[in-house]
């Protein structure tokens, strides 16, 4: 059985800086779009999300470890740009559908990462699996999305 660690600590909350900085990306895509089905899409990962980081912080405090709080700088950076590519681009939609599949493919990326540690506990194990496959099923659906632009 494998144990808890620090690094298995600071490998969970790194991924929880990036699920709030995913939520915070898709709660201003879902600003930045018109089209009503984009809006809800978006606003659904970003609920999403947000239940995500509830399950880690959980995962992480009950190894009895700090929750770092907030999002990453490159994440801060990332959302400024998508403001930029909306404000000059012709098609918002098509932009901001192209930065949510090229975020999405970088999470699964990142999960795939911390899941290749051979000393995650199973519990945590199963809650990023869950959620790596949950992030990758819904590139599908980004995929049916890019039709509605």
């Amino acid at each position: 059985m494998s144990t808890y660690t620090e690094k298995v600590g600071s490998k969970l909350n790194e991924l929880l800086e990036k699920t709030y900085d995913a939520e915070k990306g898709f709660k201003k895509a879902a600003e930045n779009v018109d089209n009503p089905q984009l809006k809800s899409y978006f606003k659904d990962k970003a609920q999403e999300r947000y239940n995500f980081g509830h399950e880690l912080k959980q995962e992480i405090k009950s190894f009895d470890q700090e929750v770092d709080k907030g999002g990453s700088i490159t994440g801060s950076a990332h959302r400024a740009w998508m403001d930029v590519k909306s404000l000059f681009s012709n098609d918002d939609a098509e932009s901001m559908l192209e930065e949510a599949i090229r975020g999405e493919k970088a999470a699964v990326g990142e999960y795939n990462d911390v899941l290749n540690d051979t000393s995650l506990p199973s519990t945590t194990k199963s809650i990023l699996e869950s959620q790596k496959n949950t992030i990758h099923n819904g590139l599908a659906r980004i995929k049916t999305l890019e039709d509605l632009k």
